[in-house]
């Protein structure tokens, strides 16, 4: 199908217009990060501050923060993208009774938000003595990536070619070759973007770690930077320097993985 001048010009003044309105509030952190933080400072030191940022990271204690949401991150990574394959390749390639009650439960844990269950489950952790823990933190948000990340697994599995799997099994496979051989490596973009996503959700998650350690002892980045911004409400420099430090880590692997995680969004809308 031809497309007129018109009509290609129309659609990339359309995706400018609205590439700005994405990128226009992340330019304004941005110049507000590396701009001065007051009037005297402009005139003494130039309209380029990166000491904005070293001064927002000792002062906010994001060193502390940060490495808290990478343990975090790197335990519900890992617990929930292994259980999530391990549950989805049971639920979309095997047939056994109740598979479907199972499957079910887990879009459960998909549907129910977190502030629904998250003061029960507070006094829970607290009788467990959990509260104020890195596992404190870190079992909700696992419980709550593998809801997702199963129905992510098995819409993969569902779709995975039968021939190629039954011929693993006429050559002797069992399922655990199958799924770690075979299926595992085909599944990479689907498995990389899930990680992605899990990893994006725990790095941002605010209210299970201000619930999970009322006393502070395990404060990810996003909280860091909300009792930062208590702290400097004024210091609008500091504080996008600090909304800067800790959207980068998500930004960064998000540059590495794009390639996969595009693959395996567009896997996942075209597979029938």
């Amino acid at each position: 199908m031809k497309v007129s001048a018109f009509e290609r010009v129309a659609n990339y003044l359309i995706l400018g217009v609205f590439a700005l309105i994405v990128l226009g509030p992340l330019g304004v952190i941005l110049t507000t990060a590396f701009g001065p933080q007051s009037a005297s400072a402009a005139r003494t030191g130039g309209p380029f501050h990166p000491g904005n940022f070293a001064e927002a990271w000792e002062i906010g204690r994001f060193g502390q923060y940060m490495l808290t949401s990478v343990v975090v991150a790197a335990i519900v990574v890992v617990v929930s993208v292994t259980a999530s394959v391990l549950a989805g390749y049971a639920l979309g390639t095997m047939h056994f009774r109740g598979g479907t009650f199972v499957f079910y439960l887990f879009l459960l844990g998909i549907m129910v938000p977190t502030e629904a269950f998250i003061v029960p489950l507070f006094f829970d952790l607290r009788m467990l003595g959990l509260t104020n823990t890195i596992w404190g933190v870190a079992l909700p948000q696992i419980a709550m990536s593998i809801a997702f990340g199963t129905y992510w697994m098995r819409t993969y599995f569902r779709t995975s070619s039968r021939a190629m799997i039954e011929a693993a099994r006429l050559d002797g496979a069992g399922n655990v070759r199958i799924l770690w051989q075979i299926l595992v490596p085909i599944g990479r973009p689907a498995i990389l973007t899930l990680v992605l996503l899990t990893f994006m959700w725990t790095w941002n998650e605010f209210l299970i770690p201000l619930v999970m350690s009322p006393n502070g002892t395990v404060r990810t980045a996003p909280l860091g930077l909300a009792f930062f911004q208590g702290q400097y409400t004024q210091g609008t420099a500091l504080l996008a320097a600090g909304a800067v430090l800790v959207a980068l880590p998500v930004v960064v692997l998000y540059i590495f993985l794009q390639r996969h995680f595009i693959k395996g969004m567009l896997e996942g809308a075209v597979r029938e």
